[in-house]
C-alpha cells in the first residue's frame, strides 16, 4: 500500500512534482505515474491533490503550462519548469537533504 499525499510532510508534494517535470514537460497523469514509479510504488498522488498543486506552482511562477496532445492523442496540459522552478527545485532538494539527515541522526541516537 502506498503513502497518500495527506500523509506527506508539507512541501513534499511540491518537491515531487518539480522533480517529475525536471527533464521534460509532462501532463498531469504522467506526473502522477512518474511519482508512483519513481518512488518504487510508494507515493500515490491523487488527482484531487495534484491539480491544485500544479495550479499553485504555476501561480508561484515555478511551472508554466501549455496545451498539447498526450500519448493517447488526447488534449492535455503539459507542465514544465521555469527558470525560477529550477532554482526552487535545487532549494527544495537541499531542504529535503537536511530534513532526511536530521531524521536519520534522530533515529540513530
Amino acid at each position: 500500500m502506498g503513502i497518500r499525499h495527506n500523509e506527506l510532510l508539507p512541501g513534499t508534494l511540491d518537491l515531487m512534482i518539480l522533480q517529475a517535470v525536471e527533464r521534460a514537460p509532462a501532463h498531469g497523469y504522467s506526473i502522477m505515474e512518474s511519482i508512483w514509479a519513481g518512488s518504487g510504488e510508494l507515493f500515490r498522488v491523487e488527482e484531487g491533490a495534484l491539480y491544485p498543486a500544479l495550479h499553485r506552482l504555476q501561480l508561484k511562477g515555478w511551472l508554466k503550462a501549455q496545451w498539447g496532445a498526450s500519448e493517447a492523442n488526447r488534449k492535455a496540459k503539459f507542465y514544465e519548469l521555469t527558470a525560477a522552478g529550477r532554482r526552487q527545485l535545487v532549494l527544495e532538494r537541499k531542504r529535503w537533504d537536511r530534513l532526511a539527515a536530521g531524521m536519520t541522526r534522530l533515529l540513530e541516537s
